[in-house]
Order: C-alpha cells, then sequence, then structure tokens
C-alpha cells in the first residue's frame, strides 16, 4: 500500500514567531526572571564585542551597539528560533569595511536596507531550507579567511600602528602598509592587548562563570585614565557616543544608488541568510528544539531593514552569543529581547564612560574571537579528506582572504558542485547479466565490453540494470555503454530498480537509445521505474505501448518472453 504524503505545512505554521509559540505553553514570572537573567549575561558579553566589530568594520562603535539593540530585539521578538541571538557579527567585518570604503557609510545604510527586504523575500518565497545545501569545505573556508581578515584588521590596534593614510580594506593593500608603519609601534598599547588577551583566556580556563572581555575592556578602560596612558582611545578617535538611538531614514536613496549597491545588498543577504540558519542549527543542537528556518529569514530581514532606518549595522545572528544564551538557561525569546533592553541601558547611562576604552583591549577581544571563529581542525581535517574537498575548502579560503567573500562563496560553491556532479558520475554503474567480450572489456574504461549472443544464456534477450543518479553527469558513461552492444537482441530487459534519480538529460540518452534499438526491431522492457522517473521518461516518449514497463525483474522477464512467443 502506498503510504499517504505527509501533511504540508500552512504559512501560520511556518511563519508564527516562536515567541508566540513560547507565550501559548505558558509563560510565567519564573520564566521571565530566568529569562532576565540569561539576557543580562548575554547584554554584558555582546556590549565590547558589539563596538569592537563596528570600530573593525570602519564605523563609530555606537553603530555596533545600535545593531544589537534594535536588531537584536526584532531577531528574538519575530524570528523562529527560541534562543537565536542578533547583533552585528565578525563575519561581516570584511563586506561592511569595504562597503564604507567605497560606497560610504549612507551606502551601507542602503545596502543593508536592501539586504533585508531580500531576506523577508526569501523567507516568504520558503527558499530557507536551500542554504543547507551549500558545501562543508565551502563554509569552514570562507569562516578562516574571514577569521584571518579580522585579525589582520586589528594588527593596527593591536601595536598601536600610527599609519600615514587610511588604512585599505584589501588585504593585499593593507599588508604593505602595515609593514611600512611597523617602526611606529606603541609598546603600551601592545601591552594593553596582550594583558586583555592572557585575562580573557585565563578567566576563561579558571573562572569560565566571568565575563573576561568585559572584565578585562574595563580594566583596560579604568587603567587608561587613572594613568594618562598614550594609547588611543574611543574617546580620542571617535569622540563621545552618543547615549541614545534616533530614527535616521535612507539618506540619498535613488534608483542609481540602488544599481550601484546591489551586489554588496547580495552579500550581505547572502552571508547574513547563511549565518543566522548556521546559529539557529547550533542553538538546536545544544537545546533539541527545532527552528523555522523561513520565518527566521524573515525576523533577519525586518531586523536588517531597522536595523539602516534607525543608523546600525548588517544584522544577523550570531552563535557565539546564541550559544551563551542557551549555557546561561534561556527558556525563549524574551531573553533576546532583554539582552537588547540591557544594551539600551548600558548606552543610556554609560554611554560617556566608554569613550575612555583603550582600542588595543578591543582589538584582543577581536583577536580572541578571530581564533575562536577559524575551524582550525575541521580545516585541517579537510585537506587531508582528499584532493578535491581540499581544493573547494583553499579556493573559498584564499579568495575570501585576497579577493572578496562573495567571491570566495561564489567559486567554492562551483568547485563544490562540480566536485559532487564528478562523484555522483563516477558512481553510476552499467551491469549486464551477459557474458562480454574479452578484447572490449579490456579496451573499456568503464569495464564493460559488448554483447556477444553467442555467450549469453539466452541469445534473444539482454538484462542490464543501472546504479545511481542517472542525470546529466553520467549520462556520457552510459551512453558508452550502450554504444558498445553489438548486434541488437530481439529483446531489451533494462532494469532501473537503483536509480533515486533520472533527469532530462538520463532521459534524453534513453530515448536515443530507445530510438535506435526500435529502428533494429528489439523490443524493450523497462522494470523499476519511480514515479518521478516514469513521469520524466513519458515527457520523451518513453511509454506505454512504445515499451512494456513492468513492476519488477520478473514481470520484466515474463513480458519479454511473452514477446518472443509472439514473435
Amino acid at each position: 500500500m502506498t503510504p499517504s504524503p505527509a501533511p504540508q505545512a500552512s504559512f501560520r505554521d511556518l511563519f508564527t514567531p516562536k515567541l508566540v509559540t513560547v507565550l501559548r505553553e505558558g509563560y510565567g514570572w519564573r520564566d521571565l526572571r530566568t529569562d532576565a537573567v540569561a539576557g543580562l549575561t548575554v547584554a554584558i558579553v555582546a556590549l565590547p564585542l558589539s563596538m569592537a566589530i563596528a570600530i573593525a568594520s570602519g564605523a563609530t562603535p555606537d553603530k555596533g551597539l545600535i545593531t544589537a539593540i534594535v536588531g537584536g530585539f526584532l531577531i528574538s521578538a519575530l524570528g523562529g528560533s527560541r534562543f537565536q541571538i542578533g547583533g552585528p557579527a565578525g563575519a561581516f567585518i570584511p563586506l561592511v569595511a569595504s562597503t564604507i570604503a567605497v560606497h560610504g557609510y549612507d551606502g551601507l545604510v542602503i545596502a543593508t536596507f536592501m539586504a533585508g527586504i531580500m531576506l523577508v523575500a526569501v523567507g516568504f518565497l520558503r527558499l530557507g531550507t536551500y542554504i543547507k545545501y551549500i558545501p562543508y569545505p565551502v563554509t569552514v573556508g570562507f569562516t578562516a579567511g574571514i577569521a584571518v581578515i579580522i585579525f589582520v584588521s586589528q594588527v593596527r590596534d593591536l601595536l598601536g600602528l600610527r599609519l600615514s593614510g587610511p588604512e585599505p580594506p584589501e588585504m593585499l593593500h593593507k599588508l604593505p602598509v602595515l609593514w611600512q608603519a611597523l617602526p611606529t609601534v606603541n609598546p603600551v598599547a601592545v601591552a594593553i592587548a596582550a594583558l586583555a588577551i592572557g585575562g580573557i583566556l585565563a578567566l576563561k580556563r579558571w573562572r569560565p562563570a566571568v565575563p573576561g572581555m568585559l572584565v578585562m575592556v574595563a580594566l583596560g578602560a579604568a587603567a587608561t585614565a587613572l594613568f594618562a596612558l598614550p594609547v588611543e582611545t574611543i574617546g580620542s578617535r571617535f569622540g563621545t557616543l552618543p547615549t541614545g538611538i534616533g530614527f535616521n531614514g535612507l539618506p540619498g536613496l535613488s534608483l542609481a544608488r540602488v544599481r550601484e549597491l546591489i551586489v554588496p545588498a547580495v552579500a550581505f543577504a547572502m552571508l547574513g541568510g547563511i549565518e543566522s540558519l548556521l546559529s539557529a542549527v547550533v542553538a538546536d543542537g545544544m537545546t533539541g528544539r527545532r527552528h523555522r528556518s523561513n520565518c527566521e529569514l524573515v525576523a533577519q530581514g525586518v531586523a536588517n531593514i531597522a536595523s539602516a532606518l534607525f543608523g546600525g549595522l548588517p544584522v544577523t545572528g550570531t552563535i557565539a552569543r546564541t550559544a551563551t544564551n542557551v549555557r546561561a538557561g534561556a527558556r525563549g525569546p524574551v531573553a533576546g529581547m532583554a539582552h537588547a533592553v540591557f544594551l539600551f541601558v548600558f548606552l543610556a547611562l554609560a554611554g560617556g564612560l566608554m569613550s575612555y576604552v583603550p582600542l588595543a583591549a578591543l582589538a584582543g577581544v577581536l583577536a580572541i574571537v578571530a581564533w575562536n571563529m577559524a575551524e582550525k581542525r575541521e580545516f585541517a581535517m579537510l585537506l587531508r579528506a582528499s584532493a578535491g574537498d581540499a581544493l573547494v575548502l583553499l579556493a573559498a579560503f584564499l579568495l575570501t582572504v585576497f579577493v572578496d567573500l562573495t567571491a570566495g562563496i561564489g567559486v567554492g560553491i562551483v568547485l563544490g558542485s562540480l566536485l559532487f556532479m564528478h562523484r555522483m558520475a563516477e558512481a553510476m554503474a552499467v551491469d549486464s547479466k551477459v557474458r562480454l567480450l574479452d578484447e572490449d572489456v579490456a579496451d573499456s574504461a568503464d569495464g564493460h565490453g559488448r554483447f556477444d549472443p553467442a555467450r549469453s544464456a539466452d541469445r534473444r534477450i539482454v538484462t542490464y540494470r543501472l546504479s545511481g543518479a542517472f542525470f546529466f553527469g553520467a549520462a556520457a558513461t552510459v551512453a558508452s555503454v550502450f554504444d558498445r552492444i553489438g548486434d541488437p537482441p530481439a529483446v531489451f530487459i533494462l532494469d532501473m530498480t537503483d536509480v533515486p534519480f533520472l533527469d532530462t538529460t538520463g532521459a534524453y540518452t534513453l530515448e536515443s537509445f530507445v530510438h535506435k534499438l526500435e529502428r533494429a526491431g528489439t523490443a524493450v522492457v523497462i522494470t523499476g521505474l519511480r514515479d518521478g522517473g516514469r513521469q520524466t521518461l513519458a515527457h520523451f516518449g518513453i511509454a506505454e505501448p512504445r515499451v512494456t514497463l513492468a513492476a519488477s525483474a520478473e514481470d520484466a522477464m515474463r513480458a519479454a518472453e511473452a514477446r518472443l512467443a509472439v514473435t
């Protein structure tokens, strides 16, 4: 009996925010207290990180806080994950920095707004599930590349270098500029960065419950203020931070500007979708829950639109802060909303004090982020896995570092797809149930020769079995085997029981072969066709009565014998 198809999820099922689901399940004061504590924990982690990411991106530190406040609140309130924490992400640093350098901050705002619209559209079109098809070597490659870019972008502040001009965003131009500035190293900045990195690592090992990043940044700020240390601070480079959030709108929006910014907007949308869904998957793995991917993308889109309108940066789900939220015992999306509220309170009450934060301490924070982001063990494993995986990995990594993230992901996906198709084509097998000419076996790369009627059990019937996906990558292999059949038999049986997929190229190959057999007077029996394959072949005219379609190999043999009895 054919099983009934699974019921399709309704629009309401797919796009109901998890906040609504949690409230329907019952949400009390105890849950609120637990989520408030988790939100405060995440806010303490997000405070220095948001400022550091914004500075590394070429923006002012308050832009990072605005992104975490506005975008983080909306992602939690509207998203399809119970535990997702939104905000500025390290993965965006190279894209944001290059966009600001080329198009200015106003251009970044418009690109972020456009990316939000794209993400909303992708979510409502239910395309979120396709993001998971990005090959793993591509993900590891561009993530490692981003880690390298983040670290190199912090060399200036880690060493306290004085540059003669603006720091170029491109890696090939950035490295010579940093090299020329090495004689201007500031020992005090180096000491602050080293103490920040060492303190964060020490606290993580011996006191993991203590927010090491915030503690070391606060200590650096206190030391800088008390001893008037000769290092750059947030205040000396950016001035006093604002203590509120205002609506900015879209500056200079025009059709020409939209055309100019379409490429970075697509890059923001693509990376934001990938990063947010990876983060949601991590949260699912830690909690046993399941997120709604398309609902999550819609929330990401709305958050990016709002972040742009309020003067923020591109926003996405952040893996480290989401994991912190889960470990802090969050019960649901209210924790993420509380994290945004706490950040707003910090900005309103302590915005002036943040001016004393040394940039070297924030650079130390991002150095830790870059080290943790680089999936070192996975990178080494993929290098040893196979030549094909290593090629995809290195292409994504090197192009991300030396060209841009879009090229790294795009080329990586193309190479990964080609590698997959090659492997699927290699897995395609054609087996005959007749003996083959020995000399042709030796000459045949696939190990199959011409049919020899004199050596078969029945000289009038030939049976061939296909195994594997019969798609355009394998069509040439199958066609070459078919072409090696010598004198046509009276009946040709094609067993496709082990063919899980048949595309139009495979169907065209079969149609050409069936047409060749028809001209020779050979009857064709096909068995084991699945419903999808049956429909594809029917489009090419391969259906009864032109061929005989049998349900099993035994039925196919009986049909062949019946054909022989008629002739």
